[in-house]
């Protein structure tokens, strides 16, 4: 028999080990799976804790892979049992009342809803199950099928994390360095370039708020940023490049601008805390502030530019777009289109319409396109003025042509404006949209 060479030695010990791993990972995985079951059965809490941190322990060595097994395991073996919920049927079919309605919601109640509460008991159990949502969100692109999986979490995530556990602090140059630390990470709209950047977004001029969560007191859940400044603010660099005011000089701000809110955990997406803190940002300011007399975003538009290339591509568009506007709006592919005076005037009257159109227009289902949009006319909002090259950041002329939006939140009508919006799907706006909407400039050519 001949010799075997040194590669492929190499190579059956390579088969072998990776043979070996698969197997271990495998008794791994079902290892978890069989101690979730347990979990569900066991009556002492010492022992359901202790359990619970073995499991999250556990998980958090799993591949990519075995995570995956295991959230389809969630989902096939903690179903309902069938039986029992069969017969709580029966009966609230034969005797509807209040008892039998509650069998009925008890014998539909998923295990994995038990599961991860009782997970959340264990050390950092709460942290360590926002991050499972994380990674069961990345599956769930290619794996629709997890989406049951999915809403268990988000229910308990949505009375977990209900506007009574929260609380809302001021953040300052004063608050503990970690913390600090997280804003500059989370920032997603507007990046902060360093301490000195945070430092001056943290001055006598600005007002930083974030919710916090008992569960997890060195972690943001969102937070918002806010310029106080004498009218509205068209320009997100003129509000980051404004120097502090003179600590001598009197300063009586009539506006507070929420320039950026961000929400920091992935795994809260579809939780909304957001018209909670401005609606309790806007009450602490006006009553800290009483020269405050406007309150509004200088909000992006994320979704125009990719509307409008749709729009451009679409055979058949409502938009219906001359060759001379097709031939304008190609100036857009060029990255510096904006510091050409030339095309910056000829394409403003057209952009300004098409931005408005968007905004009234677009939707997505019953609701605007736009999710900023969404955002903040759900809240309440006014869509008041279209702002020209307010943001002239790589990202905000790629996403939005460099266009920004004030939304207003006028305290007197905040109520009915959300009321008409969600009721009746109406978008409350200002005369200045309408001129917009109303009028097609005629296309020029350059």
């Amino acid at each position: 028999m001949k010799p075997s060479s040194l590669r492929d030695i190499i190579l059956t010990l390579a088969a072998g080990g990776l043979e070996i791993l698969e197997r271990t990972t495998g008794r791994r995985h079902e290892d978890i799976v069989e101690m979730c079951r347990r979990l569900v059965d066991l009556k002492g809490e010492a022992s359901a804790i202790s359990l619970a941190d073995k499991i999250l322990s556990s998980y958090k060595k799993l591949s990519k892979r075995d995570r995956l097994q295991f959230f389809e395991r969630l989902l096939t073996d903690f179903m309902p049992d069938s039986k029992r919920l069969n017969q709580a049927i029966a009966a609230y079919q034969v005797e509807p009342n209040a008892k039998t309605a509650a069998a009925l919601q008890a014998a539909a109640e998923s295990p994995r809803l038990e599961v991860f509460r009782v997970l959340n008991m264990g050390p950092d159990g709460t942290e360590s199950i926002l991050s499972m949502r994380t990674d069961l969100r990345g599956f769930l692109p290619q794996h629709p099928y997890l989406t049951p999986v999915d809403s268990d979490m988000m229910h308990l995530l949505q009375s977990w994390f209900n506007r009574g556990f929260l609380r809302i602090e001021r953040i300052s140059w004063k608050t503990p360095a970690l913390i600090l630390e997280k804003l500059i990470e989370y920032e997603s709209v507007h990046e902060i370039h360093g301490w000195d950047d945070l430092r001056r977004r943290l001055a006598e001029d600005r007002r930083c708020f974030a919710f916090f969560h008992p569960a997890l007191p060195d972690e943001p859940l969102i937070f918002v940023e806010v310029a106080l400044t004498r009218g509205l603010s068209t320009s997100i660099q003129d509000v980051l490049a404004a120097e502090a005011p003179d600590g001598n000089a009197e300063f009586n701000p009539d506006a507070a601008i929420f320039y950026s809110i961000n929400n920091c955990q992935p795994g809260l997406a579809g939780v909304s805390f957001g018209a909670f803190l401005i609606k309790q940002v806007t009450d602490s300011l006006a009553e800290e502030i009483p020269s405050l007399k406007y309150y509004a975003t200088l909000s992006p538009i994320p979704g125009f530019r990719e509307w409008l290339k749709e729009e451009l591509a679409a055979p058949q568009s409502p938009i219906a777009f001359s060759e001379g506007e097709r031939s304008l709006l190609s100036h857009l592919d060029s990255p510096s289109w904006h510091v050409d005076e030339l095309k910056s005037v000829h394409l403003k009257p057209l952009l300004m319409y098409l931005c408005a159109y968007y905004l009234l227009y677009a939707k997505r289902r019953d609701d605007p396109r736009d999710p900023v949009a969404r955002f903040h006319l759900r809240n309440g909002a006014r869509l008041q003025r279209i702002n020209w090259l307010g943001d002239r950041s790589e990202k905000g002329l790629r996403e939005s042509a460099g266009l920004l939006v004030n939304y207003v939140y006028d305290r007197r009508t905040v109520a009915r404006n959300h009321e008409v919006y969600v009721n009746d799907n109406e978008i409350v706006h200002s005369s200045v949209i309408d001129q917009l909407v109303k009028r097609r400039p005629a296309a020029s050519t350059l």
